[in-house]
């Protein structure tokens, strides 16, 4: 019962962030053209573009990007650029908590700088690729769930469903995935004997393991993922070069609409491949700088 209150009164207190940091998302989707202008991912700064749009806590961003990039409009190094950078709800989750707060700007400045590294490199390494002409009609701005044109199940769209009842149906599937995920690490913490062991094991003994892992529950194309591998940063049961190993590979529904195309296969392996692979390099690399720093601060 304790644990199950624990993780009550937990996830209760993060919940009002995320409803309002879900407004401001689609404040700044429905008044802004960002999303409606795809030329912005062409030419030399498309990298750094889809970086930094791949970094705002929105899974539609990446699958806006997949979509894209199946049709030929953007290059491969901007794909990459776009799915390193995304980490779905894992940057809301974290302001949402006040102890874990102080890892958001790390986080963000590393996979800023890691996605553009992958990026231009992969461009280089593949010069010759061939660009189709961008129609601004083929892709609609929002991608993620129906709720986020204010229709779905809602009916018609409107300023009310837009900015009140979709940030609200977000906050509250994603308050689920926490809650879930807050029982299940409390339960597991519990019977390990406390946060303290548990990080202390993560430090010591799992610090070149954990990527491993933790690169393949962020390839899982589904925001609980970022969920998961945030409670279990927040409860200390992964390092932090863990938790970016895990968001360098999670890139939300992304992943689904490149494989919905059957005939680029290889195309798509291997570029699920080469993100498990990058994602690993950054958390072992991460770890172990971590580990010789005497008292990190996140």
């Amino acid at each position: 019962m304790e644990i199950i209150l624990d993780a009550l009164w937990d996830t209760l207190k993060v919940f009002p962030f995320l409803f309002l940091i879900y407004v401001l998302i689609e404040i700044l989707e429905h008044r802004t053209h960002l999303t409606q202008n795809q030329k912005i991912l062409q030419g030399n700064l498309a990298p750094l573009i889809g970086s930094a749009t791949g970094l705002i806590p929105q899974c539609g961003f990446s699958v806006m990007a997949a979509k894209l990039y199946d049709r030929g409009f953007i290059r491969t190094g901007t794909i990459m650029a776009v799915f390193i950078a995304t980490s779905d709800e894992a940057l809301i989750l974290l302001i949402s908590d006040v102890s874990a707060a102080g890892a958001v700007m790390p986080l963000i400045f590393i996979k800023l700088v890691y996605s553009v590294a992958v990026g231009y490199l992969t461009n280089f390494i593949l010069p010759k690729e061939r660009l189709e002409s961008v129609a601004t009609q083929e892709v609609p701005a929002h991608f993620c769930c129906d709720e986020h044109d204010g229709r779905g199940l809602l009916g018609e769209n409107s300023d009310f469903k837009t900015f009140f009842i979709s940030p609200l149906i977000h906050s509250l599937k994603i308050w689920l995935y926490l809650l879930i995920v807050n029982l299940v690490f409390g339960y597991i913490i519990d019977l390990a004997g406390g946060e303290g062991v548990i990080a202390e094991n993560a430090l010591q003994g799992g610090a070149y393991v954990q990527p491993l892992i933790t690169a393949l529950i962020g390839l899982i194309p589904n925001c609980a993922s970022s969920v998961i591998l945030t409670g279990a940063y927040t409860s200390g049961a992964i390092t932090f070069g863990s938790l970016v190993c895990g968001l360098c590979s999670n890139a939300g529904l992304g992943l689904v609409v490149l494989f919905k195309n059957p005939k680029r296969l290889k195309r798509n392996i291997l570029i699920v491949v080469a993100m498990y692979v990058l994602a690993v390099i950054a958390g072992l690399i991460i770890n172990a700088i971590m580990l010789a720093i005497p008292n990190p601060s996140f």
